[in-house]
């Protein structure tokens, strides 16, 4: 059973009283973030405050540090200080992923810790499917802010601009089985907004999207996790199709729409899915 990425917060890791309160928030994951989110004054408090807060329990939700890049000021304290939190973090978040090559840079640095790759660049998006096929890499992140900086796109609430490279980045993390979540949405007190950039990451393929503010959490956790009258779906395809399989046949019919085995498939990872989602709930 999968663990679900359906929210995804960011909590900046020089906020101890954020990230205290995160162990309380119904987020699937969270994003202690040493980079953006903490100013060059504060890195190494930050590291501090991060090794202190991870000293606590989490309970189901994924731990995972995005650290500063090894180029930076602060990249290799950041990654010396995740080589201890070994057993306390479920992945590290490696930012300005352009290619293998970067990945493996970090990999030597933590032989046991799986690595998530920020997808932010133009490259990036050029080389999704080399970084998703890395063999220490778990997850991806869309970085589109940071995107949108660098193709000089506009903001639109279709995200035309975007388009290309949220498919390149899912085409990689789907043929390489990765976990792959979508990038933030920034005005986190406009929930309308926040739910048709949610609904649009779903039905791309994104596993869940990532979030600044716990306001957000309740709509992601809505919009990624299965239907009601989707589950009840899924079992009356899987039911269907098991009987027509006992009766020697190769196909069911649910509701006048054919039923195949790619169906019943889908049908099994929906209940999976909402199983895991419903242990997460505890």
């Amino acid at each position: 059973m999968a663990r679900p990425y359906r929210s995804v917060l960011y909590i900046p890791a020089a906020n101890e009283r954020a990230m205290e309160k995160a162990r309380t928030l119904q987020a699937d994951a969270i994003i202690f973030d040493l980079e953006d989110a903490v100013a060059p004054s504060e890195k190494a408090t930050a590291r501090d405050a991060l090794a202190r807060a991870l000293k606590s329990d989490y309970g189901p939700r994924a731990r995972i540090v995005r650290i500063n890049a090894l180029d930076s000021d602060w990249g290799r304290q950041d990654a010396a200080a995740c080589a201890g939190f070994a057993g306390q973090v479920d992945a590290v978040l490696v930012p300005k992923v352009d290619g293998a090559a970067g990945l493996d840079r970090i990999a030597a640095l933590l032989p046991d810790t799986p690595l998530w790759a920020m997808m932010e660049t133009p490259q990036a998006m050029l080389n999704a499917a080399e970084i998703a096929a890395h063999p220490r890499l778990a997850g991806m992140v869309m970085g589109t802010n940071d995107l949108a900086k660098e193709l000089n796109s506009r903001f639109r609430a279709d995200r035309l601009p975007m388009q290309a490279g949220l498919g390149l980045c899912l085409l990689a993390a789907r043929a390489h089985g990765k976990v792959i979540v979508d990038g933030v949405f920034n005005a986190f007190r406009d929930e309308h907004g926040l739910r048709a950039e949610c609904e649009q990451g779903r039905d791309m393929g994104f596993d869940g999207k990532t979030l600044i503010h716990p306001a957000q959490l309740a709509t992601a956790n809505e919009v990624f996790a299965p239907t009601d009258a989707e589950i009840e779906m899924a079992r009356r395809q899987i039911e269907a199709f098991e009987q027509a399989a006992a009766e020697g046949k190769g196909v069911a019919v649910v509701d006048g729409r054919i039923v195949e085995n790619l169906h019943v498939a889908t049908a099994r990872a929906t209940l999976d899915r909402a199983q895991a989602i419903a242990a997460m709930a505890g």
